[in-house]
């Protein structure tokens, strides 16, 4: 097991047993860097790229941390969408097999009275969305007093003003020595001045993941008059090989291009705030059976959904800077192949997608389709 930190050589048994089950020969960057503060209870601050092992990075020191002999909440995991809870949650139940520690996952939407009867069999982690915690917390069925390590898991979505409320209830019954951790692939500064007041003089950590073999991104743009958008958008599902998610703000548009689309005979999946949770499962998976070769999403509706293969990431707006880098780390993920980023811009938007690429130092150069390929 080559390592690059003394870490992870004193991990118990059963992390190892499960590292190298999962087949990793090496931490990553942010893993090396962030573990060993951890461990010894510092609050952290990390901003680390998509795709580069964030979740390992705080799950499998705090795994190191939980005494399974005590019958009680010491961890809790918290997120903005019920489909990055329950990606989590995968991960700890993988991670923590042979353990004896024992977790649960609270989300909104499911059935309360089957999570209070799991609160009852003393979960050691819990993971959640902040809004069924904090009415857990309230109705006393769940003692933060107790909890050792609170983990913000893309913290950039959880510090912002319609969730700051209720993070602060959740951290306010906890006891001072708790320890706060808070993971994302973007930080604002404002976010990171949220995350400091909420704790004990934090490392502050921005970890360019280069030790990490990345795969090759290639991005580009194309010019398209607005009307002509959604055929453009037909045109690219057709490249060899295509499997795609894009990218778009406005719900009411979305709808109107898979109609588009579903009328050229394009099959498509859409993900939006308005699809019902049964119709986002079956969206799922008929990406994943490959029954749909693209998925038109809003930004938020895609957070913390883990579509595999994904190996062109569109843009049908040109996007800010975050959503940019957040959606361009979707693809050409730590272990998987090569990735395309395309904008699909108007005549009038070239000029912001040229400051963008300025602004993000990339190369992204402009290209048309020709004959089913990019030129």
């Amino acid at each position: 097991m080559e390592q690059q930190s003394p870490f992870f050589e004193s991990l118990k048994p059963f992390i190892k047993d499960a590292w190298n089950k999962a087949g990793f020969s090496r931490a990553t960057a942010v893993q090396n860097e962030t573990a060993p503060l951890i461990v010894e209870g510092k609050d952290v601050i990390a901003e680390a790229p998509t795709g580069s092992g964030k979740t390992l990075a705080y799950l499998l020191p705090v795994l190191q941390k939980i005494d399974p002999e005590a019958k009680q909440a010491q961890v809790v995991i918290l997120a903005s969408s019920q489909e990055l809870v329950m990606q989590i949650f995968d991960e700890v139940r993988k991670w923590t097999e042979g353990s004896g520690i024992k977790s649960t996952s609270l989300i909104g939407g499911a059935n309360v009275k089957r999570q209070l009867e799991k609160l009852k069999k003393k979960p050691h982690i819990i993971v959640g969305t902040p809004g069924r915690v904090n009415e857990l917390i309230e109705k006393k069925k769940l003692k933060m007093h107790e909890v050792k390590t609170i983990v913000l898991d893309e913290g950039d979505q959880l510090l912002v003003p319609e969730h700051m409320k209720t993070i602060r209830s959740i951290i306010k019954p906890t006891l001072k020595e708790r320890q706060l951790l808070v993971f994302s692939a973007t930080l604002s500064e404002t976010a990171v001045e949220d995350a400091r007041s909420l704790m004990q003089e934090p490392e502050v950590l921005k970890v360019e993941d280069k030790e990490t073999e990345q795969p090759e991104v290639d991005h580009y743009y194309i010019v398209s008059e607005g009307r002509k958008k959604a055929d453009t958008l037909r045109k690219l599902v057709y490249l060899k090989g295509f499997k795609g998610l894009a990218f778009m703000r406005d719900i009411g548009n979305l709808t109107v291009f898979a109609e588009k689309l579903d009328y050229r005979g394009v099959d498509v999946g859409t993900l939006h705030g308005d699809t019902k949770k049964q119709q986002r499962a079956q969206v799922l998976k008929k990406f994943r059976r490959n029954e749909y070769r693209l998925v038109l999403a809003t930004d938020v509706a895609a957070r913390g959904i883990d579509l595999p293969d994904i190996n062109y990431i569109i843009n049908v707006d040109p996007p800010k800077e975050t959503e940019y880098t957040h959606r361009a780390g979707r693809t050409g993920r730590l272990g998987s192949s090569e990735g395309t980023v395309i904008t699909i811009v108007t005549p009038d938007e070239e000029k912001k997608m040229k400051k963008l690429a300025k602004d993000l130092n990339l190369n992204i150069k402009k290209t048309d389709i020709y004959k089913g390929q990019l030129k």
